[in-house]
């Protein structure tokens, strides 16, 4: 009998969901059919999904609402062939793409907006391309093609491309407004409006946001602080359209680097002292920055203004029908950058406060003191940290002109690509000492058995260890000159062909600033209003830029091309093939540390298959495409903590399949997205010496901070038509730190759920949104500037904790 009531009910309320929802779609609906969605990047004209020969998701702006994504890379994480590390914070974020290991950044992937960069090289040291990129509700879609024809269309992307695509206006005055809070602070707002001025004729839109807040992991002062506007304006006529275009980016974003953890076993759990969902060493106690400099004046910085760009962007596009089924289309873009990077960098794990002061700094007698109030302390752990702080002006003028020819059987696209860049970089580092916790404090530390006037007395300088322990001042520009011919033929209505072409002749230019050292012991300064600087240690080594400058050269002539071909079954099932061989020119880095024998260095050659299937029906979608790359001359130029660089080269090869779904099931009830990529990235012919002499051997290991297996999967529920519910799971396979594959150097693979609800009142939205809401230690990267171990601490960065979003949007 009870058996039977459960089915009675359950039947009753198939019924009822079948009656609600038999005339129409639910608002919040997840995703828009594939079926008869068409693309445009990475093709030469828009074309229907299915019939484009390439790995591409998209995402609308109203599933980009359902995800409402905390950062850029919160969003590519729903990527298959992405493996994305989102620990950073909004920004800084790191990508990989396909199984190509890298020093982190953007490196072989391109990020757009609207078809052209955001910067023409995404992985300039401390300059992701995610810093100079926010998605708000001016973005009307996101298209993410991964390997295939990246290399024809775009400089340095043989990984992919990420191309935003902007709202544009129309006959109807539409906009949105959002309001949101967090349970770190939050106070968010977003505006969007769009229009026509002359119906038909002239349109426009403008949109943007601004956010301040605490930040998830608790630094003590305002994490995130800024916004931006964009807008544009577009001009149809007859026979093309004109469009102008501005954006305005001022932010602020603590970047959050590795905190200290404890293995335990194969999990990596809590340091004492240390909340590793919500702590930081990015903390308001260590914010302040002040030293003397050997050439004369104050070095300043405050770590709250974190990584701050303020980007300036101008562009336009022209289309043109110049008939006989010829048309042209140019875009072009001048963006202009000024920031300043602030972060905490730990300088590897911490030790104990005796083994610090005698085995660290060769101590016999010892005392530590709180700079804050001079109290004698004697704490168990103490923590050396970089104080990096980083001025970068950069600017970026691109200009792609191409060509277009229509005949019965496809079209044929001709260009020419230019684009200038220049990146100047002035870097300040010193490293402080503190306490290792998790609201750190400065600490001083002198020799008790000396008195305060003699020589040597204080390793430190108000808590600083070694002031302007490191500078750099470099620059590197870029002028590209690229070609590239793309055809589309259809060989009959359901096979078709694609092919491509691209010559670079890239030239790089660039120059370092030579540095010399010097202490303050004879500049007449004090360290405390009595005593001078022969009593500290703390600037024995401070380096002081010369006026002598090394200058290089840089020449690339290379071809990328790409042969595909799509077979479509029926209007629902396609199948496809592609092989791209492209490159990625070097990386600044590479060039720095090279730079008195760029022999060494070498473009990055891929060689990449793929093979897909596509289906794409109103209620179900999935693609399942295996794919191979090869790539030669790969640099790792990571950055140490010492300011030296790892310099290292390899191969490496991939095996691996991504698959991506979507299905609406019992008459759009229920709804469920999954990604997934299954690989096996390795090092080939990976040997070599090590900077002190010692030999390595990698040939065979898994590439390091990338995982064999990851997935994402979303089901949701449309309770009513107006209600939905969602929950989503983050899987991250085990990675290894390191090329040598080291127990101590395992990262755990780890899950990370995610839940919400919304509801739809008329045209007002009502969401709530959680991020990790079971507080799991999720590890990223790990600390590639110091992957030495002490004990059972280890240093990673970790995922943020538990936190809740709510927000409601308004759309008229």
């Amino acid at each position: 009998m009870k058996k039977k009531s459960i089915f009675l009910i359950a039947a009753t309320a198939v019924l009822y969901f079948n009656k609600a929802y038999a005339q129409e779609t639910p608002q919040d609906s997840v995703k828009v059919s594939s079926i008869d969605q068409v693309v445009i990047t990475g093709n030469s004209n828009p074309k229907k999904k299915i019939e484009s020969s390439t790995a591409i998701s998209t995402f609308s702006a109203k599933e980009i609402q359902k995800q409402n994504p905390i950062s850029a890379a919160a969003l590519l994480q729903r990527v298959p062939g992405f493996a994305v590390e989102t620990s950073g914070g909004e920004v800084g974020n790191n990508l990989f793409a396909r199984g190509i290991p890298s020093a982190g950044a953007y490196e072989f992937v391109q990020v757009q907006e609207d078809g052209l960069p955001v910067f023409e090289d995404g992985a300039l040291q401390f300059a992701n391309a995610d810093n100079f990129f926010r998605v708000d509700n001016t973005v009307s879609r996101l298209e993410a093609l991964r390997g295939g024809s990246g290399s024809i269309y775009a400089n340095n992307s043989p990984g992919g491309l990420i191309n935003f695509i902007s709202k544009e206006g129309t006959n109807d005055f539409k906009g949105s407004a959002k309001l949101e809070t967090s349970t770190y602070g939050l106070i968010r707002t977003d505006l969007n409006v769009g229009g026509a001025l002359v119906k038909d004729k002239l349109f426009f839109n403008i949109g943007g946001f601004y956010r301040s807040d605490d930040g998830i992991r608790k630094t003590g002062f305002k994490a995130n602080n800024g916004g931006q506007i964009r807008m544009n304006l577009k001009y149809v006529f007859d026979k093309g359209y004109v469009k102008v275009y501005y954006k305005k980016l001022d932010d602020r974003n603590t970047f959050f680097l590795p905190i200290p953890l404890t293995q335990d076993g194969d999990q990596l759990k809590g340091f004492s002292g240390f909340d590793p969902n919500y702590g930081t060493y990015s903390y308001r106690a260590i914010s302040q920055l002040n030293i003397p400099q050997a050439g004369g004046g104050f070095f300043n910085r405050n770590l709250e203004d974190g990584i701050h760009p303020k980007v300036d962007v101008l562009g336009a596009e022209f289309k043109y029908d110049l008939g006989g089924n010829f048309s042209v289309l140019n875009k072009t873009r001048y963006t202009n950058i000024d920031m300043n990077y602030t972060g905490i960098f730990p300088a590897g794990a911490p030790q104990t406060g005796a083994d610090f002061a005698t085995k660290g700094m060769g101590m016999t007698n010892y005392q530590y003191s709180m700079v804050s109030s001079g109290a004698v302390v004697a704490p168990q752990f103490v923590q050396k940290l970089g104080f990096w702080a980083i001025d970068k002006q950069m600017n970026n003028f691109v200009n792609d002109l191409q060509f277009n020819y229509k005949f019965d059987k496809g079209n044929v696209t001709a260009g020419f690509y230019k684009s200038n860049w220049k990146s100047h970089q002035y870097w300040n580092w010193s490293n402080i000492l503190a306490t290792a916790t998790d609201r750190p404090e400065l600490l001083n530390l002198v020799d008790p058995s000396l008195s305060p006037s003699s020589v040597g007395y204080s390793k430190t300088y108000n808590g600083v260890l070694n002031m302007s322990s490191l500078l750099r001042d470099s620059q590197i520009q870029g002028s590209l000159n690229d070609l590239y011919l793309n055809l589309d033929y259809n060989v009959t209505d359901a096979l078709s062909f694609n092919g491509g072409i691209r010559y670079s002749r890239d030239y790089y230019r660039g120059y370092k600033v030579n540095t010399t050292t010097a202490n303050l012991n004879n500049s007449g300064l004090t360290v405390d209003g009595t005593h001078g600087f022969d009593t500290t240690t703390a600037d024995d080594n401070m380096n002081v830029l010369g006026n002598q400058h090394t200058y290089w050269y840089y020449d690339i002539n290379k071809v990328s091309y790409t042969l595909a071909s799509n077979y479509k079954i029926n209007r629902e099932n396609a199948v496809y093939a592609r092989f791209s061989h492209g490159f990625r020119s070097p990386n600044e880095e590479a060039y720095y540390n090279n730079i008195g024998n760029l022999s060494v260095v070498k473009p990055v050659l891929t060689n990449q298959l793929e093979v897909g299937y596509k289906y794409y029906s109103r209620t179900f979608d999935i693609a399942v495409i295996p794919f191979y790359s090869a790539l030669k001359n790969l640099s790792f130029t990571d950055v140490y903590s010492d300011g030296t660089s790892e310099n290292k080269f390899a191969n490496t090869t991939n095996f691996g399949v991504e698959i991506e779904g979507y299905a609406r099931l019992f008459n759009n009830i229920f709804e469920v997205t999954f990604n997934g990529t299954i690989q096996s990235p390795k090092y080939k012919d990976f040997t070599g010496r090590n900077a002190d002499g010692t030999t390595f051997d990698y040939d065979g290991n898994v590439v390091r901070r990338i995982p064999k297996f990851y997935f994402n999967i979303s089901p949701a529920v449309n309770i009513t038509k107006d209600w939905r519910a969602y929950v989503s799971m983050n899987y991250y396979g085990k990675r290894f730190q390191n090329e040598g594959n080291t127990d101590d150097n395992i990262l755990p693979s780890f899950t990370e759920f995610g839940a919400g609800m919304s509801y739809q009142l008329g045209k007002i939205r009502f969401a709530i949104d959680g991020t990790n809401i079971f507080n799991t230690i999720g590890i990223t990267e790990g600390d590639p500037r110091s992957q030495t171990v002490a004990g059972n601490i280890r240093m990673a960065r970790p995922i943020m904790g538990a936190a809740a979003r709510a927000s409601i949007t308004l759309d008229f």
